[in-house]
């Protein structure tokens, strides 16, 4: 595999110099996830433009998580399951949450285990997913926004899953503890 540079402020390319003073502001460092995209502001820009959207969205922030971490766990992403556990911990979403969508265990409530579902069904079949499966999603109280908004947060995800793949990206300090290896 290729090494990737971490970069900061002094090795960026120019036009992710002002992305990276961004990801400080938001973060209070720069992550590694970042420091990698760095080398194509566009794909930097992009991940933190689509990261606004998605924390925009209508979905709450434990239905936020649902998302990321079904789409986290199901792409086995080293780093982004445990940067989203301590994300979810800053937006105080319940542990019983995260551990169950870390631990691929049933979640609390059926609507956000028809989220999780229905998350999984976009990304294992590539956003074919047929009526019926939709169908049971908008039963569970979601809204056909909803569905649209799943695409959004896959897409975060792509961005940030494939990177750390082919990057290796080291996890940062602040997300030690929330160290993560798929199971099986």
């Amino acid at each position: 595999m290729a090494d990737f540079t971490l970069h900061d402020k002094q090795t960026a390319p120019q036009a992710s110099q002002p992305l990276l003073d961004d990801s400080v502001s938001a973060f209070g460092m720069v992550p590694n996830l970042h420091a990698v995209m760095a080398e194509a502001p566009g794909l930097l820009e992009g991940y933190q433009r689509l990261h606004q959207l998605f924390l925009d969205s209508s979905f709450d922030d434990e239905e936020t998580t649902v998302v990321w971490q079904t789409i986290n766990v199901e792409h086995a992403c080293h780093y982004c399951v445990p940067a989203h556990t301590g994300i979810a911990h800053q937006m105080k979403v319940d542990s019983a949450i995260t551990d169950a969508l870390r631990d691929e265990t049933p979640l609390p409530t059926d609507r956000l285990e028809a989220l999780r579902t229905f998350t999984l069904a976009v990304v294992r079949q590539r956003g074919e997913v047929d009526a019926a499966t939709v169908q049971r999603f908008l039963d569970a109280g979601y809204q056909h926004r909803h569905v649209l908004e799943v695409i959004l947060g896959l897409s975060q995800k792509v961005m940030s899953n494939y990177t750390n793949h082919l990057a290796a990206t080291p996890l940062d300090k602040p997300f030690a503890e929330f160290e993560w290896h798929k199971a099986g």
